[in-house]
């Protein structure tokens, strides 16, 4: 099955007048770029979210609720859509139906596009509006420097970057380097201590990078109008005992079973209900957030 055949690759280069400014002043500037989709505008504002490719279910829920809420207030996400914190960033920007865009470590042809496991996702980016980038012509497969060096591209087109669970040594953290060092606003959303996904993101706001713990933290340092929080009503008090659960972290459905000590199918037909009324989201294997 082919995902991406409706997008043509095209290719602009950076003397063209709508090849991004802020990428012509970056060090080792690209000399061109190839994309899917629609290209980069003077007339937007993009943000980037990164983090580890072995995301959490807390790390899951953070990256799908920043992208879903900078979204909404009007900021283009950027991503390199990758396994993990990337996707569910890209997902949580898709929800209604964002537009994002991914930067890329490979050509942009199918059979060398990374990870393959994400071309259904990168095909729900291009019909809604978004875009695929990358500095690599098609055919050109991912090495060991390709993904980093596509980092500095997508610190270069954002106002800046939030780096959810990241260990020490990662492409999150060199993403943060090419954005301290373009002299560019980096957050960091903090974690459990014992963890090493959350090593890097504390080490980050050690050297003085902004805790975010929501969108508002980003967008009040951005100067951007900070979203108004919506609440959502329970429908019944089963209902309101499983958003009681899930107010701390996300929860396998076993454990939202074993903490509302309801039946496992009042539990379950209400998650369904709750799923579709956007009151909660499903991070894959039964685990469940609020949305």
């Amino acid at each position: 099955m082919l995902y991406l055949e409706k997008w043509p690759i095209q290719k602009i280069e950076n003397t063209n007048e709508k090849f991004p400014a802020s990428l012509k002043q970056i060090s080792d500037s690209p000399k061109a770029l190839y994309f899917r989709g629609n290209f980069l505008s003077k007339n937007e504002k993009y943000f980037a979210i990164v983090g580890t490719r072995l995301a959490s279910d807390y790390g899951k829920e953070i990256a799908f609720s920043l992208a879903n809420n900078l979204n909404q207030a009007g900021l283009v996400v950027v991503s390199g859509l990758a396994k993990g914190v990337d996707s569910w960033a890209a997902k949580g920007a898709l929800e209604n139906n964002g537009r994002t865009i991914a930067v890329l470590g490979t050509g942009l042809d199918e059979p060398s596009f990374y990870p393959q496991e994400n071309l259904s996702l990168a095909g729900k980016v291009l019909e809604n509006n978004g875009a695929l980038i990358s500095e690599y012509p098609a055919g050109a497969r991912g090495a060991k420097f390709t993904f980093p060096q596509r980092n500095r591209i997508i610190a270069g087109i954002s106002l800046g970057v939030v780096v959810i669970e990241a260990k020490v040594k990662s492409g999150a953290l060199i993403t943060a380097a090419f954005a301290r060092q373009q002299k560019k606003k980096i957050f960091a959303v903090p974690g459990n201590i014992h963890s090493s996904n959350s090593k890097g993101c504390h080490l980050l706001i050690k050297q003085g990078a902004k805790l975010a713990e929501s969108a508002n933290d980003i967008l009040k340092n951005l100067g951007i109008s900070p979203l108004v929080s919506q609440q959502h009503p329970a429908a019944n008090p089963e209902e309101q005992l499983i958003l009681n659960a899930l107010q701390q972290n996300a929860l396998p459905i076993d454990k939202i079973i074993e903490i509302t000590k309801l039946p496992a199918q009042v539990v379950s037909i209400n998650l369904s209900i709750m799923e579709v009324e956007n009151k909660v989201k499903n991070l894959g294997g039964n685990t469940y957030a609020l949305n």
